[in-house]
């Protein structure tokens, strides 16, 4: 069986709003892909590590 694809999101720096992001995380695993939300004021290391570990296929960033 094929891996889904799988895909980290994150909201980096200070802006404090997810809806977007929460929407389009939704959407995409309707679409049969693996979401990782990693949550809000994310640090581009923070993102990094995280993509490296999950051995994600996408970096979303809102």
């Amino acid at each position: 069986m094929k891996r889904k694809i799988r895909i980290i999101m994150a909201k980096p720096g200070l802006d404090g709003h997810d809806r977007g992001i929460k929407v389009l995380a939704s959407a995409y695993r309707d679409a049969g892909m693996e979401v990782i939300y990693l949550g809000l004021r994310q640090t581009p290391e923070m993102i990094v590590s995280a993509a490296l570990q999950e051995d994600a296929d996408v970096i979303a960033l809102s």
